[in-house]
C-alpha cells in the first residue's frame, strides 16, 4: 500500500509501498478515507520535542486524524466486524489501565500516539492498523462522512475536551480564543454552539473573517493594537477578562496573551505545542495567576469514550466539522501543506483523500 514517511526532518516525506497492516488479536484494520493534516503532523515533521523526549522518528508514517472503514478485525475483536465506518482518535489507550477505565484513555499509562510513535504507524496511508480497536474504534453516525469525520476527528475533539472537559466551559460564559488554525477555529464554533461569547484572536484577517462566520462575536488582531495589550483589549470586550482562555497555538505569546485575558478564577487551556523557540518552558505571571486564583489545564485529545458526547452537540447544533474543510489533497502534496503550516499559510482543514489507490 501507498504511504507517506519522515524520511528528513523537514524534508519532504517519501511516498512509498510499504507492507499492509496485519489485524492482531484485539485489533483493527481501517481502510483510510480521509486523513486531517494538522500542526501537530508539522511539529513531527519539523524534528520538534526532543526536549520533552518525545520526538518522532525518521522512518515513522505521519498522520492521525484518519476516518474510514473497518476491513479486517483479530478474533477478539467484539464491538467491530469488516464495513463498519468509523473515526480512529489518535491517543490510544489499552483499554485496560486505571485511566482507561476511567474513562481517561487520553492518558493511559501505557497509550500510543498515532502516527507519532514505531508502533503505532500513522494515516498518511491507504490503511492503517487500531490496536485495543474494541476500546479505541470509535462507530461514525450515518450522517457524518468520511472528510468532514477527520476534520472532527483531532480539531473538534481536542477543543471540545479542553472546553466542556478541561474547563467546564457553560452557556453565558465568556470564552477567548487565541490562535485561529483548525482547533482554535474548531473551539470559536463549539464555543458558540455551547452557549458563550467568544473573542478570537489571530494576526491573520482572513482567518478572523472566518471565525466571525463560525460565530465568533469579536476578533481581535494584534497587529491593529497600538498602546494596548492583546489581553486588555480582550478586557475591554468582556466583562474584566473571560472565564475560559484557550491557547490554540503554543508559542509564548499566545500563551502569556491567553493568561492574562483570563478573569479572577478563570481558567486558561493549554492546546496548542510549544516550537523550537520555546522548547517546551514558557514563563508565566505566576503571583498574578496565585493573587487571582487562575488555573492553567492542559488538553490533549479527547478519550474515545466521549465521542458520543461530542456527536450528541453536533447532530443537535449548526457546527458543521465540513465547513472548516478549505482544501482537499492528494497524498504526494502533504509534504507542501506542512511547509505552509511553518509560514502560517494554511486556513481552516486541509484533508488527504486521494491516497493513489
Amino acid at each position: 500500500m501507498r504511504a507517506a514517511l519522515l524520511r528528513e526532518y523537514g524534508e519532504p516525506l517519501a511516498i512509498r509501498e510499504v507492507p499492509e497492516p496485519k489485524a492482531g488479536l484485539d485489533d483493527a484494520v481501517v481502510r483510510v478515507d480521509a486523513c486531517g493534516v494538522c500542526r501537530s503532523d508539522w511539529h513531527a515533521w519539523m524534528g520538534h520535542g526532543e526536549w520533552a523526549d518525545d520526538r518522532v522518528p525518521r522512518g515513522q508514517v505521519l498522520g492521525h486524524e484518519p476516518a474510514g472503514e473497518v476491513v479486517a478485525v483479530g478474533r477478539g475483536v467484539d464491538r467491530f466486524e469488516p464495513g463498519d465506518r468509523v473515526v480512529v482518535p489518535f491517543s490510544l489507550g489499552d483499554g485496560t489501565c486505571p485511566y482507561c477505565r476511567r474513562g481517561r484513555g487520553n492518558v493511559c499509562a501505557d497509550g500510543r500516539a498515532l502516527g507519532f510513535e514505531p508502533d503505532a504507524p500513522g494515516a498518511f496511508a491507504e490503511r492503517v492498523a487500531v490496536p485495543a480497536a474494541d476500546y479505541n474504534l470509535v462507530e461514525r453516525p450515518p450522517w457524518l462522512d468520511a472528510t468532514a469525520a477527520a476534520a472532527l476527528g483531532c480539531r473538534y475533539m481536542t477543543a471540545y475536551h479542553a472546553l466542556a472537559e478541561r474547563a467546564g466551559l457553560r452557556g453565558g460564559d465568556e470564552l477567548a480564543v487565541h490562535g485561529c488554525g483548525g482547533v482554535g477555529l474548531s473551539a470559536v464554533q463549539l464555543g458558540d454552539a455551547m452557549g458563550a461569547r467568544v473573542v478570537a484572536i489571530d494576526l491573520d484577517d482572513g482567518a478572523l473573517s472566518l471565525a466571525n462566520d463560525l460565530g465568533a462575536d469579536a476578533v481581535v488582531n494584534p497587529t491593529d493594537l497600538s498602546d494596548e495589550s492583546v489581553s486588555d483589549r480582550v478586557r475591554d470586550l468582556t466583562e474584566d477578562g473571560v472565564d475560559v482562555s484557550v491557547d490554540a497555538l503554543g508559542i509564548a505569546e499566545t500563551c502569556r496573551n491567553s493568561v492574562r485575558s483570563v478573569r479572577p478564577r478563570g481558567t486558561h487551556v493549554q492546546v496548542g505545542l510549544t516550537t523550537e523557540a520555546e522548547r517546551g518552558e514558557v514563563s508565566l505571571p505566576t503571583d498574578w495567576m496565585t493573587r487571582w486564583e487562575v488555573s492553567f489545564v492542559g488538553a490533549r485529545g479527547m478519550p474515545p469514550t466521549n465521542y458520543d458526547d461530542l456527536f450528541a452537540l453536533v447532530e443537535a447544533t449548526d457546527v458543521a466539522p465540513g465547513a472548516l474543510v478549505g482544501r482537499e489533497l492528494t497524498l504526494s502534496e502533504v509534504s507542501e501543506r506542512l511547509a505552509a503550516m511553518g509560514e502560517y499559510d494554511a486556513r481552516g482543514v486541509e484533508v488527504v483523500t486521494d491516497f493513489g489507490r
